[in-house]
């Protein structure tokens, strides 16, 4: 087993975590914007990001010799960002330079108080990944003190 695998695991994992607060903060920032891209010569409201992450799948002659030396998973990585296919919402806003001839406006489908809870829980993974990281650490200076 290598000595430094819950440093890889731990580090990769938050990598992960800050690119999901970093989107996160992006539909935030967002969250108001009614002219994100064009579509068809009409602007279409920002669309809430979503990221993916799995685990880290390793080659079939890394997973042999994982299991020959008894080694531990290869950490997680972001697979993909995609965006959230929920509807616009509506908001009546006749002054609005983007209303419609009803006087409603498309609004990006942002929801600031789930960004929130997901920006938390996102911070949450983070500080719990630092404090599996200074375990291993910790570890790994002990075993160090042993041999003194």
């Amino acid at each position: 087993m290598k000595l430094t695998n819950g440093f890889d695991i731990s580090s990769s994992a938050l990598t992960a975590q800050r690119f999901r607060m970093d989107v996160i903060s992006s539909n935030i920032a967002n969250a108001d914007s009614t002219r994100a891209r064009m579509v068809n010569g009409k602007w279409v409201p920002y669309q809430r990001k979503l990221i993916s992450v799995e685990a880290k799948q390793p080659t079939f002659e890394q997973a042999l010799k994982n299991a020959q030396a008894e080694t531990a998973g290869e950490g997680v990585r972001v697979t993909r960002i995609t965006e959230d296919t929920s509807p616009f919402k509506q908001v009546y806003n006749p002054t609005h330079p983007d209303a419609d001839e009803n006087g409603y406006v498309m609004m990006p489908n942002v929801d600031v108080l789930k960004e929130m809870v997901d920006m938390i829980s996102a911070t949450r993974s983070y500080e719990a990944n630092v404090t599996a990281l200074n375990a291993s650490k910790s570890l790994i200076t002990k075993a160090l003190e042993i041999g003194k």
